[in-house]
This record gives C-alpha cells, structure tokens and sequence, in this order.
C-alpha cells in the first residue's frame, strides 16, 4: 500500500464526525489531514472546538486535538489539502446536498454518513458485503457531474444493519414481506445520557423519518443499475416501526419473514454464518472477519454482551424460530454508530481504495 490517503471529516465535531476521528486513528489507509465544522468552530484547536463535548469511550486523538477546525464552507481550501472527505456535516437535507455537491465537483471523493443523497439516482448507497456491484454507478454520476475524480457515495441508515443482512444472506429462498421494530440506541440521535436526560428509564415511540427510511432503503440496496440510475427492487414488501430506547449504543430489530419458497430453519443458520461477501474476500482493514453470527442461547443476541461483536462491525441473529402468521421470526442487533455510521462509511471507503475509485 502506498502512503495514506489525506481524509478531510466534514462536521468534525458532533458524534459521528467523533467517531470517524476515533476510527482513523493509525487506520492502515487514511490519516485525518483536515477536520471542517461550522463557522462557530472555525479557527478553534479541535480540543478547544470539542470543549467538553468530547462523546467517545476512547481518549481524543493526541493527533487532532491542535488541529486548527477550518469552515466546512471553504470547501475549494480543504478541496487542495485532502484526497477524499467523510461527511457527517449537521444541515438541511437541501444545504447537505449542496455541499456534498460542491465537494465532488471540486474533484473530491464524498463519503457520506448523511441522508440527503441516499435517493439520488446516480449515487451508490453501500453495504460493502452486499451491493458492492453498486459502486459501479459511479462513472454515471462523474459523467453528470462533470468530474473525473469527484463522486459521492452514501452508507445507509443504521437502522436497516441489524436486519438487511441477513434478509440478504437469505436471498436466494425470495424473501416477499418483512415487518420489522427496531429498538434504537440514543447515540443514534447523537446523544448520549448526560445530554439526554429524559430518555433515563423511558421509551419514545417515534423516530422522525427512520420508519420510511428503514422500509425503503433496503430496496435500493437490492436494486439493480439501469440506464445510469439505480432501480430500487420491488420486494420484499417491507413494514417497519422504529422505537427509541434508553440504551447508549447498540441497534436492536425483532423482524418477522414471509418467503416464496419453503426453507428450513438448519438451511437459514447455514446461510448466515456461511455468508460473506467483497470485503472478507479483499481483507480489507475494518472489515468483520466473520460477517454474521448466528447465536442459538434463548436470550442473546443482547447489546450489554454483543453490541462490539467484531469490533462493532458484525451483525449478530438470534432466536430464529417458525412463526403462526409469517414463516420466521428472528432477532437481529448491531452497533450503530460503528457498522452504522462512521464505521461502515469507512468501511465503503476501503471497497472503494481498493477497487481504484480513490487513486
């Protein structure tokens, strides 16, 4: 491998933008080279930007923290001193769009935790393991875009990873329709206890958008590249309700499963465990040796004891069991800030390294 590649994180300083710090921290092919917030935090020492807001387990990196936050708006500035950028940016959809935009026209690769662009026709939304065919679409996207380098490619909601991989490990039995609740951890709101008080001890049924996009996104996953845009599948039929829990971290989906064809529960566990896609192929540096496990105790998977499996990058199922109304039911639990956000966007900028789209 050849030196590092200079990665700028766009909203270095909320959650997320954190995580991606703590994550590229002696990361095998990127070095954080610049971090970018708003105007407030401009022309601050990153530890000075943070102040006490700092929300990982893990200390700063002794390697930002004198590193002065540039304006995320300076964007043909941090363009000439980064190869690729991480966006985590807090906007408008409309704003984010805009300068993921102007990122990649400037000829900067975007790799971007945030929602706006996940149904932009031209732009792949990755789960590395299991559409990474997707990023094909690129060449597409540069042509409209007027670039040569410049692209922008999205991970999807951290919701969707504690169930879609496995309804893609089954594909092969035709999964028709899915009813999935997913019980998400508060970092998923950027928030941890001490911010969030009210969540100690209490439940809220509502998640702002999650519940279209945990049922949608999933399509375009297992959708196909058509005349330069990507055509979201038309099954399964999938309905969902996301529920905010009182946990720090850790994504929980209890999902029930009607298939066209007839498989046995032994012939499911099969498929899980035996699946694995581009990423444990190529080695690459975050990816989960193991993908998915099955966990076959009555009360596991649970997010005291699994949430880090691999390193927070593994999804684990449990409880898969014939049902009365659908074929099966299961239990699926990943880490979302790790898997489903800042990690699985590295994660996609490796497929992306190491399939040449970064050079």
């Amino acid at each position: 491998m050849s030196a590092k590649l200079k990665a700028g994180v766009l909203g270095g300083t909320g959650m997320v933008g954190q995580r991606f710090i703590s994550l590229l921290e002696d990361h095998p092919w990127f070095e954080v080279a610049v971090i970018a917030a708003s105007p407030r935090s401009a022309g601050k020492t990153y530890e000075e930007a943070v102040g006490g807001r700092w929300k990982m387990d893990t200390p700063m990196p002794e390697s930002v923290k004198n590193m002065v936050v540039m304006d995320v708006g300076e964007v043909e500035k941090i363009a000439s001193s980064v190869d690729l950028v991480f966006s985590a940016v807090d906007m408008t959809k409309d704003e984010i769009r805009a300068i993921e935009e102007r990122y990649a026209r400037a000829e900067v690769p975007v790799i971007s935790n945030n929602s706006a662009h996940r149904w932009t026709d031209d732009v792949p939304m990755v789960i590395p393991e299991i559409n990474p065919e997707h990023i094909e679409i690129i060449k597409d996207q540069r042509k409209r875009l007027n670039t040569k380098r410049g692209f922008i490619a999205v991970k999807p909601n951290c919701s969707i990873q504690s169930y879609t991989p496995a309804l893609a490990a089954w594909k092969e039995y035709e999964p028709v329709e899915v009813v999935a609740s997913t019980y998400q951890a508060i970092s998923g709101a950027g928030k941890t206890f001490r911010d969030w008080p009210e969540m100690v001890e209490n439940v809220i049924p509502y998640i702002g958008g999650e519940e279209e996009k945990s049922e949608q996104e999933p399509l375009k996953i297992f959708g196909h590249i058509e005349n330069g845009r990507i055509i979201k599948a038309q099954s399964p039929i999938i309905t969902c309700q996301c529920i905010r829990v009182p946990v720090l971290n850790g994504h929980t989906a209890s999902v029930f499963v009607k298939f066209r064809k007839d498989p046995t529960k032994e012939e499911l566990i099969e498929k899980l465990v035996n699946y694995k896609g581009v990423p444990q192929e190529l080695s690459l540096p975050s990816a989960p040796k193991q993908f998915i496990r099955y966990m076959s105790e009555d009360d596991r998977p649970q997010v005291k004891l699994d949430v880090d499996y691999e390193r927070g990058m593994g999804i684990s199922i449990g409880r898969l069991r014939s049902d009365t109304v659908y074929d099966y039911k299961f239990i699926g639990l990943s880490h979302n800030t790790l898997r489903g956000a800042a990690g699985g966007a590295i994660l996609c900028a490796e497929l992306l390294k190491a399939r040449g789209y970064l050079d």
